[in-house]
C-alpha cells in the first residue's frame, strides 16, 4: 500500500482492531495480503505485518483452508462470510500460533471506499480465547485438518506444547494419522526448524534395526563396509519419530532407554560413547499397557515414553472431521492430477456412513481411486470403491412373503420384460449392485437409474 492517504487511513483501522485484540488483514482478489495491521507485531514478532505482505494469504494459514480447493477460499470468492475457524498462522522465523480466523468478503457496494485493490478481508485474535475452539466450525494445522471437539482438543494440546521438548507418546489404530500428528507436534515446537526423522520400527529385524537408530562402524558386521551415522545422529537438532515402537525388540527397548536417560549411546561395533540431544516421539497402534503386562515392553520404557501421552481416535468415531479431511484429501490429490474436481453433494452421505476401519489411509486411497476413475468434473458415489458405496447404503427392506399364487398364469402388475430380467440378475448377484452392473454390462449408474424407473428396490 504506497498511497500515503489510503496506508494512513488503514493505519486507523488497524489501531482499532488492535485495541480489540485482533490483527487485521486486507487481501487482493488473487487472495494475496496487501494489508497488514500493526498489530501482527504484537501478536507474533516485531516486522510480522511488513513481512506478511505480498504474500498469499495460503501461505499464513494453511493449503488446507486457502489452496486450490480449501473451503474458505470457496467460500470467498463465492461471495460468502465464515467465522470462528481455526488455523495455525506460520509466519517464518516467528512461532507459529493457532488461531480462530474470520474471513469475508468486500461486496460491490464497498468498493472504492479506501483501497479498490481490496476484494477480502481477514481478521484473526488468539485461539485461546475461543472458549468453544473446534465446536462450530473446521481447524487445521499443519497439514491435519479437523472438525471434531476430540481432535480439537488435540491441536489446542500440540500448541500448548509449542515451547516444549517433552517426550510424546502417540497411540491409536492403524491409518488414523499418527505420523501426521507428529509432524504437527514438530513444526511447532522449537525444534521446527531441525530434522524430522522417521523410524518404523516393524519395519526392520532387530539386527537391522540396531545399525539403523545408532549407526555402526566399518567392519561391525558382514557388509559394514563403512561407517554409518545413525537416525539418533541424523536427528541432531530435531525430531526422531519412532513409529510402531511395540515392536521393537526388548534388548533395543534398553538400548533405547539408556538414550532416554542420559542421551548417549555407542555405535555397533565402536566403545566410543556418543551424545544426542534429539526429541523422541513414539507411536503405536499397541496396547503398551497389556504389552507391558505381558512382558513384551519394559514398564520403564513405557512411563519414559509417556511423558505427555496423546490418544488419537479412530475415524469412526469423529464423523464430524471426514467432509473436511475429505476436501482437503482432494485438493491434494486433484493438484498432483492436475485435475480439477469437485465431490458432487450425495458422496459426502456416502463417505459419512461408511465406517472407515482403515481410517484416513483408507479415506485418501478411497478419493485417489475416485480421482482416478471419475469421468467427469464432479466425482460421484459410484466412482468410489465399491466396498465403499455398498457398505454405506442403507440397509434394504426385506422382501414382503409372497401372496398365494392366483389361478392361471402368473402377472405382476406393472412388470414388463425388462423388469422381471433386471430383478432376476439382482437376485442372482444377491441384490449386490456393482455385482450386477457388471453381469450386466452396464454402468452402475445406469443401474441405479433403471432401477428407479423399474421401481425395483429389494
Amino acid at each position: 500500500m504506497d498511497d500515503p492517504a489510503l496506508r494512513a487511513a488503514w493505519a486507523g483501522v488497524s489501531t482499532t482492531f488492535e485495541a480489540l485484540g485482533r490483527v487485521f488483514l486486507c487481501l487482493d482478489d488473487r487472495l494475496h495480503v496487501i494489508y497488514a495491521s500493526a498489530s501482527m507485531d504484537t501478536f507474533i514478532g516485531p516486522g510480522a505485518s511488513q513481512s506478511a505482505e505480498g504474500r498469499p494469504i495460503e501461505a499464513l494459514l494453511g493449503a488446507e483452508f486457502f489452496g486450490a480447493d480449501g473451503a474458505l477460499r470457496h467460500a470467498l470468492t463465492a461471495g460468502e462470510r465464515r467465522e470462528g475457524w481455526r488455523a495455525a498462522l506460520s509466519l517464518p522465523p516467528f512461532d507459529p500460533r493457532l488461531v480462530s480466523v474470520t474471513v469475508a468478503p468486500l461486496g460491490p457496494r464497498h468498493y472504492g471506499v479506501c483501497d479498490p485493490r481490496i476484494a477480502y478481508i481477514v481478521v484473526m485474535r488468539p485461539a485461546s480465547d475461543d472458549p468453544e475452539l473446534g465446536v462450530h466450525a473446521p481447524s487445521g494445522l499443519a497439514g491435519v485438518v479437523a472438525n471434531s471437539p476430540r481432535m480439537t482438543r488435540i491441536f489446542a494440546l500440540i500448541s500448548s506444547l509449542e515451547h516444549s521438548e517433552a517426550t510424546v507418546l502417540l497411540t491409536g489404530e492403524s491409518g488414523t494419522g499418527k505420523e501426521v500428528v507428529a509432524r504437527a507436534l514438530h513444526s511447532h515446537s522449537p525444534r521446527r526448524n531441525g530434522p524430522f526423522i522417521v523410524v518404523n520400527c516393524a519395519a526392520l529385524p532387530g539386527d537391522l534395526l540396531e545399525p539403523e537408530l545408532f549407526g555402526h562402524v566399518r567392519g561391525a558386521f558382514t557388509g559394514a563396509v563403512r561407517d554409518r551415522v545413525g537416525r539418533f545422529e541424523l536427528a541432531s537438532g530435531g525430531t526422531l519419530f519412532l513409529d510402531e515402537i511395540g515392536d521393537l525388540p526388548l534388548h533395543l527397548q534398553v538400548k533405547l532407554l539408556r538414550v532416554l536417560q542420559e542421551r548417549t549411546f555407542e555405535r555397533v561395533g565402536e566403545s566410543r560413547t556418543r551424545t544426542t540431544d534429539a526429541r523422541i516421539i513414539a507411536a503405536t497402534n499397541v496396547d503398551l499397557g497389556r504389552a507391558v503386562a505381558a512382558g513384551r515392553f519394559r514398564d520403564d520404557l513405557y512411563y519414559r515414553l509417556r511423558v505427555v501421552p496423546i490418544e488419537i481416535p479412530p475415524l469412526r468415531e469423529r464423523h464430524e472431521d471426514i467432509e473436511p479431511l475429505a476436501r482437503a484429501i482432494l485438493a491434494r490429490v486433484t493438484e498432483r492430477h492436475k485435475r480439477a474436481l469437485r465431490f458432487s453433494p450425495n458422496i459426502l452421505r456416502v463417505l459419512v456412513r461408511h465406517p472407515w476401519p482403515g481410517n484416513v489411509r483408507e479415506l485418501e486411497n478411497a478419493i485417489e481411486y475416485a480421482v482416478a476413475v471419475a469421468q467427469g468434473q464432479t466425482i460421484l458415489p459410484e466412482d468410489l470403491p465399491a466396498d465403499v458405496w455398498e457398505a454405506a447404503a442403507p440397509p434394504a427392506a426385506p422382501d414382503p412373503a409372497p401372496a398365494p399364487p392366483a389361478a392361471g398364469p402368473r402377472a405382476m402388475p406393472g412388470e414388463s420384460a425388462e423388469h422381471e430380467q433386471l430383478r432376476e440378475a439382482l437376485e442372482a448377484c444377491h441384490w449386490r449392485r456393482a455385482e450386477t452392473a457388471r453381469k450386466l454390462s452396464m454402468s452402475r449408474t445406469t443401474l441405479w437409474r433403471k432401477m428407479r424407473e423399474l421401481g425395483l428396490d429389494r
